[in-house]
């Protein structure tokens, strides 16, 4: 008698639209779903007009949510960018996302969190709205991070 295996559960993407990117100093690795396209990673500038291409290809690419690791403070003009262009994005703490095994290069490591991300299996670090992160940008800028909470009403001093 022949015994037929147990069938395994299969992981289901979730986020059809998924992308990642790889958060560097100098460059940004960005990869979206290999179906749509023959080249699923590339390579961006960090510079303003570079990060609009990287959105512009990102929307030629059908991507509606894209996951990034928080790397230093590299990552915010990115997700500023993106958040603009209407992408839902996610910051994703790299200790979290690196205990995936035999993550080796930028490609293989962005080509790994896309995939992870299209899961559903990536959760996202806290991030204020876009009016508050202005608020407290403008308020660091202007007397120092550490008297930016508790806010006043219309004034950035400590209560």
């Amino acid at each position: 008698m022949a015994r037929t295996p147990p069938k395994r559960p299969t992981i289901e993407t979730f986020k059809v639209g998924a992308a990642a990117i790889d958060i560097g100093s100098k460059m940004h690795m960005a990869a979206v779903n290999p179906d749509a396209t023959d080249m699923p990673v590339q390579a961006f500038g960090t510079v303003t007009r570079d990060l609009i291409d990287l959105a512009v290809w990102f929307k030629s690419h059908g991507v509606t949510s894209v996951a990034m690791e928080s790397t230093s403070v590299y990552w915010i003009p990115a997700y500023e960018i993106l958040e603009q262009r209407g992408f839902e994005v996610i910051l994703v703490k790299a200790r979290y996302a690196k205990n995936v095994p035999n993550w080796r290069t930028d490609v293989s490591d962005v080509g790994c969190l896309r995939q992870l991300h299209s899961y559903g299996l990536l959760r996202g670090s806290f991030r204020p709205s876009a009016g508050i992160a202005a608020l407290r940008t403008i308020c660091a800028n202007e007397s120092g991070w550490w008297n930016t909470l508790p806010l006043t009403f219309g004034t950035c001093k400590r209560r």
